[in-house]
């Protein structure tokens, strides 16, 4: 894994969707957070769809939440690239989030901030 902070500072990576995975893995169970904040966090405010090819490409990968990640809404916008297309809500909801039409119910409640989380 690599080191998401080194001296007090976020670390640049050449490897934006290691980057990526790495703060997903640190999303706690019950909580989600969104693309656009996992891009702030990482220095790229306005690298939200860079976050969600990222995660695009880690639905198959064992170890990755990728569930735990929606849009800045609480929208399931990702939902179609699990191995079923309620898989997704199935796993959120397994750890005690409330989804309902395909948003998160109490998203405000269970946001997960990376940069305030991760100080």
């Amino acid at each position: 894994m690599s080191e998401l902070k080194q001296e007090g500072r976020k670390k640049k990576n050449n490897d934006f969707f290691s980057d990526v995975y790495d703060v997903v893995r640190l999303i706690p169970k019950g909580r989600a957070t969104s693309y656009g904040a996992i891009a702030a966090y990482l220095g790229s405010k306005r690298g939200a769809r860079m976050v969600g090819w990222a995660m695009g490409n880690s639905y198959t990968q064992e170890g990755i939440p990728a569930h735990r990640v929606v849009n800045k809404e609480g929208l399931l916008t990702a939902k179609l690239l699990f191995e079923t297309p309620t898989a997704m809500q199935e796993k959120l909801e397994s750890e005690g989030i409330v989804v309902k039409d395909d948003y998160i119910q109490n998203w405000k409640e269970c946001f997960w901030d990376p940069e305030k989380e991760l100080k």
